[in-house]
């Protein structure tokens, strides 16, 4: 059974949606399939991380994209995300997904090494971006929207990506110290939970940022009850929960892995393909302001047309509108629609 949380008012939805109407931001909104079919890639080096960097191919002189960081799963390859990271991209993102090798020290003074996440990259990804866009060398010279910044992550990375959310450098999680930047907008994450450290506790989240967990109902690694329950303590919407049925761990990735000992019952490419979707659309709601994109997380139309999902979706409580006002807005709507529709004056 679809669940649903929703505070805004059918007449307040209503009105964002008329007041998209004609509105050449919108003229690529969500829709639920791709938007930019043909996607590139480069690679680079990040803070000496080896990268990739995946973006679409946009016609368009005065177009840009917003930046999205994927954080990788614990040990799991860069390469092994280039699938959603496409899907993700052609949606009208440039998705940049590093390799991060780092050093862990366990208790009791083991330590081990490997690809580890950690919130050190948010702001050094934005940094070298930010470079980039401005660099005419680089391959997305003058594409990147640098004020806009989006959030992926799988498992550990996940976790690392929940952590992000916050304004607070967490142990393990983080290396050197963090701060949240004023461009990150959302972030959504797969296949994890709030107990990077195993203490069998998930404390309240204090997001400063709207954030979407995704969980595949098969996941054998990350306790489907323990991302329910990470969900449940993001104390501040908007946020969204989208469970993709018989899925497992390694959903999100090329190909599944033995390392989940549960088989998934959903076809892996189906699965990533689900997965990215519901992704871009979280982020084009949030960093894009797609009201399209919104009403597919926040209503259920999304939800409808996708068998593969349940979807328990938190928007921000709407403030009661009273009859004038929203007779002002609507008016104010129509008007907007009939001037952009009547013909140029001879």
């Amino acid at each position: 059974m679809t669940k649903h949380f929703l505070f805004a008012s059918s007449s307040v939805s209503s009105l964002l949606l008329l007041a998209s109407i004609g509105n050449p931001a919108f003229a690529t909104s969500f829709t639920g399939t791709p938007i930019f079919p043909e996607i590139d890639q480069y690679s680079t080096l990040i803070n000496g991380d080896p990268t990739d960097v995946y973006y679409p191919v946009i016609s368009g002189l005065n177009e840009s994209t917003p930046i999205v960081l994927l954080l990788q799963g614990a040990l799991v390859d860069k390469a092994d995300y280039s699938n959603y990271a496409q899907i993700v991209a052609s949606y009208g993102f440039t998705v940049v997904v590093p390799n991060n090798q780092r050093t862990l020290s366990a208790p009791g003074g083991l330590s081990f090494s490997g690809l580890f996440p950690e919130q050190d990259q948010v702001n050094e990804v934005l940094n070298f971006m930010t470079l980039e866009n401005n660099n005419a060398a680089s391959p997305v010279a003058g594409l990147l929207d640098t004020d806009s910044l989006g959030l992926l992550g799988h498992s550990f990375g996940g976790a690392v990506g929940i952590a992000s959310t916050q304004d607070e450098c967490f142990f393990i999680l983080c290396s050197e110290g963090y701060s949240l930047p004023e461009e990150l907008k959302a972030g959504i994450f797969y296949g994890t939970s709030f107990d990077a450290a195993n203490t069998g506790t998930i404390p309240p989240i204090d997001n400063e940022i709207p954030t979407g967990l995704i969980l595949g109902t098969l996941d054998g690694v990350a306790d489907p009850a323990e991302t329910i329950t990470t969900f449940n303590q993001l104390l501040n919407p908007p946020k969204a929960l989208i469970e993709v049925k018989g899925a497992n761990h390694y959903g999100i990735t090329n190909a599944d892995s033995p390392r989940d000992p549960v088989r998934p019952e959903l076809e892996q490419a189906i699965a990533t393909e689900t997965i990215g979707r519901w992704s871009a659309a979280f982020l084009r709601a949030h960093v894009l302001d797609d009201v399209d994109a919104w009403n597919y997380i926040y209503t259920p139309l999304g939800d409808e047309a996708d068998d593969n999902v349940e979807v328990t979706a938190v928007p921000v409580p709407e403030p009661t509108l009273s009859v004038g006002m929203l007779l002002a807005g609507l008016l104010s709507a129509i008007a907007l629609r009939n001037r952009n529709s009547k013909p140029p004056s001879q």
